[in-house]
């Protein structure tokens, strides 16, 4: 049911990307299928593609600055999916924890487009930044066998159930603020003991719908750049189905250290967007960014 529901709300975005390219018709650009295929080939592995695709377009400067949050959106959305579908059918978990999560990050994502404004960004990524640092430290001491953790398990007793539930529900919030969900659960679920690739059909449904839903919605009322969109489209599907099989193929042992390293790497990153937040506020002639942040691993 959760996969008959994702498939027709991508078919009505397939239906919607469809008529804008009717109306304006442009060749997908190449350069986009190649980044797309290397950012979802990462994404799929749980580092996240948002962020090095902002830094990629502003270097080369694809596009303005402006469409870049709504094309990545648009553009990355198909790819999105396919790892939904792919991990959310080759991944064992338990279902009840499956939707209760993506349906408590999808009604978060929802009221974050009220609270998110009303949010302090920066102590946020701060705090979240600091929180990843201290938990990749604490499962790499389990993954040493210097403290007990980690596991096989593809469910959870009704405390942590509830717990993942409410994490979720306030990284849909966060995803309003640029502030992605991937490195938290796929540590959170680690930490409690979870198998790590538990994790990825959580983190890849969630996202789905989330993107599903603003994709629909962006190509029928906002500016984007439609080249780079069918170029992103066309690049990023075939990158996931190649790095879902070495997910699935690869021994538990490393994978946990892959934990590790994705969830440094998010909480570096996440500091170097407190930091930067930080300093524009503290200088007046700064450029203010755009309305939407890149969402971060």
């Amino acid at each position: 049911m959760l996969l008959a529901i994702l498939g027709a709300l991508t078919l009505v975005f397939v239906v919607q990307l469809g008529r804008r390219w009717l109306r304006d018709p442009v060749r997908p650009r190449l350069e986009g299928v190649a980044l797309s295929a290397v950012a979802n080939f990462f994404d799929a592995l749980g580092i996240g593609s948002f962020a090095p695709s902002t830094a990629y377009l502003k270097i080369r400067r694809l596009t303005p600055d402006e469409l870049i949050p709504s094309t990545m959106i648009a553009g990355y959305t198909i790819a999105t999916v396919t790892e939904a579908f792919v991990y959310i059918t080759s991944i064992v978990v338990d279902p009840v924890l499956l939707v209760a999560s993506i349906l408590a990050s999808s009604v978060g994502a929802v009221a974050g487009v009220i609270l998110a404004p009303r949010l302090p960004v920066r102590a946020i990524q701060t705090t979240i930044g600091v929180g990843l640092l201290i938990a990749a430290s604490l499962y790499a001491l389990s993954n040493l066998g210097l403290m007990p953790g980690g596991g096989t398990a593809t469910a959870l007793p009704p405390s942590g159930l509830a717990l993942v539930v409410a994490v979720s529900f306030a990284l849909g919030i966060l995803t309003n603020l640029g502030i992605g969900s991937f490195a938290p659960t796929l540590i959170l679920l680690s930490l409690l003991g979870m198998d790590p690739r538990a994790a990825f059909p959580i983190m890849m449904g969630s996202a789905a719908f989330i993107f599903v839903a603003s994709a629909t919605t962006i190509v029928r009322t906002r500016p984007l750049d439609l080249s780079l969109v069918g170029g992103m489209a066309i690049g990023g599907a075939p990158a996931v189905l190649l790095a879902a099989y070495l997910i699935k193929s690869l021994p538990l042992h490393a994978l946990r250290w892959g934990v590790v390293v994705v969830v440094a790497y998010a909480a570096v990153l996440m500091l170097r967007s407190a930091i930067r937040s930080r300093r524009r506020a503290g200088d007046p002639a700064a450029p203010a960014g755009p309305a939407v942040q890149a969402i971060e691993p």
